[in-house]
């Protein structure tokens, strides 16, 4: 009772510097997590971009297609018809990205005779909702899988994944639970969801502050409670690659920590396997040199792993002029 009483009303000077020391400590811990719980509300609902197209004089004929998931609504995505038949190659765009970023790489493939496919997911392009950094995605990945698999016009059996960060996770997420799933390119993988948080909160400066970057983590881990048993990804990537899917991984050196992530992910993974080290990571900010460059490293990819046709792979062409990309507008909220 005398150490309560005194800690209240404090008389001796190392007292009142232990009572002041907590007090600095209480502020500064409820202050980490009400600067934490605003990040992570920016982190998980960022501005969005809306990307359109005229669907009638686009290049490469693409149709709207229109798919539902579960719990999440209806998410309207663009397929860019190839080859009849053939496999479909399914873009996966990363965070703060959108479809329509991704337009350059769909011609690529579809020069190639691939059907391809763009889409947004939640948080992203016109689709309002919380990123969960892949969690949830995978079901979205699922969903437009599911309905490109109804069409007459496609191998129903055969689907190649690319993605990049957020859609990484998403396309490898859904491949170790979906046969369909043939080829896989991850670009800046990681393993789990919060290790996208860390870089998250890293970048926007506060990072360094003690605790900082945990308290976001345990944020993020309380609204997406329902995945707290989720095992990383890398614990099924030998079974994955045990089944024959080839996995061509790629990381950036100008962003070493997504790029150790991709690297250890590499090694866990099984054969088939392959990686890519490349300067500047990103390929949508990619220079058109640096972007050519990779999208014919991806098409060869795809060429060898998951022919157009179940005979011989088919040659590289040179890559076909390419339609001027679409411009992606900020999505203002508008008062209620």
């Amino acid at each position: 009772m005398s150490i309560l009483y005194e800690l209240r009303y404090p008389t001796r000077w190392y007292m009142k510097l232990l009572t002041v020391i907590l007090a600095l400590v209480f502020f500064a811990a409820v202050a980490t997590v009400v600067i934490s719980g605003v990040l992570i509300y920016w982190i998980v609902k960022p501005q969005r971009t809306s990307s359109e197209i005229n669907m009638e004089s686009f290049p490469g004929r693409p149709d709207e297609v229109d798919f539902t998931v579960a719990g999440l609504g209806i998410r309207k995505g663009w397929f860019f018809p190839g080859l009849r038949g053939a496999p479909t190659i399914i873009l996966c765009h990363g965070y703060l990205s959108s479809r329509g970023e991704l337009l350059t790489l769909v011609s690529s493939l579809q020069d190639h005779q691939y059907n391809s496919f763009v889409f947004d997911f939640a948080a992203h392009g016109g689709n309002d909702g919380l990123t969960t950094f892949g969690y949830r995605e995978s079901d979205e990945v699922r969903a437009a899988i599911d309905t490109l698999a109804t069409r007459n016009d496609v191998d129903a059996a055969r689907f190649g994944l690319w993605g990049y960060n957020l859609g990484a996770y998403a396309a490898l997420r859904e491949a170790e639970k979906d046969a369909r799933v043939r080829a896989l390119v991850l670009d800046s993988v990681y393993d789990y969801p919060k290790q996208m948080v860390k870089i998250g909160v890293e970048k926007t400066g506060v990072g360094g502050f003690p605790m900082m970057v945990k308290s976001a983590q345990t944020s993020f881990e309380w609204l997406n409670y329902a995945y707290k048993n989720n095992p990383p990804l890398s614990a099924k990537l030998k079974s994955l690659s045990g089944s024959g899917v080839p996995i061509l991984f790629i990381g950036a050196a100008d962003d070493p920590e997504l790029a150790a992530i991709t690297r250890e992910m590499f090694l866990k993974a099984g054969e088939p396997r392959e990686m890519a080290i490349v300067a500047h990571g990103n390929f949508v900010n990619l220079p058109d040199d640096e972007k050519r460059t990779y999208e014919n490293r991806v098409v060869t990819f795809f060429l060898t792993r998951l022919p157009t046709t179940n005979g011989e792979p088919v040659p590289v062409r040179p890559a076909a002029p390419r339609a001027a990309p679409v411009r992606s507008t900020p999505i203002v909220p508008t008062a209620h």
